[in-house]
Formats: structure tokens, sequence, C-alpha cells
């Protein structure tokens, strides 16, 4: 795993899957004149097999520069084949929010992978989590924060980090009743501790 900065937790359980994410963080602006993150999307591809290898490390900066480079018709599945680290990427699955599913109250990150490959069907190939704790991006303030965050439900994990993050921060003010906005992103997802 990539090294962690101190301010976040050491998992406690065996690594499941390591996956590259493209997609966007997304931004409402506040009546404050600050954009405030009302959650993100983005497809998770399996990057398991170049763990240990030299591309692994890189593969954040060559997501995120295609993907910036990329006209708006561009789907992160495309973005992905034109990688071509892999003959056939796989996909594992989708990142987005949900209502917190214990409180109702408020919106918490899933990632699911019940509609791809080996778990097609598995009604509880998903988590849905809690953020534990963040720390800046090590790389700048362009790169959303670095999370280590744990389950409240499903069966995909119990541990979830984001690291490696590239882009994804909004403008530092905004206009009260600016529409909102989606600001592209690529990270690292680290999931440990499945049972599916």
């Amino acid at each position: 795993m990539s090294t962690l900065p101190s301010a976040l937790a050491q998992p406690t359980t065996s690594l499941s899957f390591v996956a590259i994410a493209i997609g966007t963080q997304n931004y409402t602006c506040s009546s404050a004149g600050t954009y405030t993150n009302v959650g993100a999307v983005a497809s998770l591809f399996d990057i398991s097999c170049l763990y240990n290898t030299f591309l692994f490390e890189g593969i954040p900066d060559l997501a995120i520069g295609i993907w910036k480079a990329a006209p708006p018709s561009l789907t992160p599945q495309q973005i992905i084949s034109k990688l071509q680290l892999l003959s056939s990427p796989v996909v594992l699955g989708e990142h987005y929010y949900v209502p917190n599913p214990l409180t109702g109250q408020g919106v918490n990150p899933e990632w699911n992978f019940s509609s791809h490959g080996r778990f097609k069907g598995k009604a509880d190939a998903y988590v849905v989590a809690a953020k534990v704790n963040n720390t800046v991006a090590p790389t700048g303030s362009r790169d959303i924060d670095w999370v280590s965050l744990k389950a409240l439900t499903g069966k995909l994990a119990q541990e979830i980090y984001r690291t490696d993050t590239r882009l994804g921060q909004p403008p530092p003010s905004c206009n009260p009743g600016s529409p909102d906005i989606t600001v592209k992103y690529a990270s690292k997802y680290w999931l440990f501790g499945s049972s599916v």
C-alpha cells in the first residue's frame, strides 16, 4: 500500500482489492460563497495485478492526464481502455453517495461491485462507509484529501482508503446561487476485509 500519512490509521484487516477510480467530485455553492462537497461519482477498475510493478505508482498520473484531456463525451471506461496498461481492463464497480443507511440523515460513500464481473448479482457485494479520518494530500492543494473509512453496512470491505489522489478540488469561492459543479479526479481505493 502507498505509504500512509501518520494522520491515517493503519489497516487492521487483509487487503482485498486495489482499484483506480476515475470520476468527478461534486460540489454545490453555499450561501457563504464557498463550494461544499455533495458526493462523488466514479468507476473503479482493478489494478491489483499491477501491484508491485513499476507501473503501479504512476497509474493515477496516467489516469488523470487522459481524463483531463478527454472530451466531455468520453466515459471513464473509455479513458481506462486508452491507458493500455491492461489488454481488457476489469471494471470492479462504481462509487457514489447514498443516504446514510443507519440514520437516514445525510449521505455516505458507497462502493458497489454487484453489477460487474464475478460479483454480478451478489447483493452483498457493496459497502457503505463513514469517514474515520482524513489528511491533506501530500501532492498539493489541487488534490482532494486522502481518507480512511470504516464500513457501516455491506460485506465488500471493512476498511477503505482513498490515496494517491489527483485533482478533485473546487475553486476557492463561488457566487451564491451558482449552479452545481463537477470536478474531475482520479485516485486509488484500497478495500480491506472483504467477506464476499
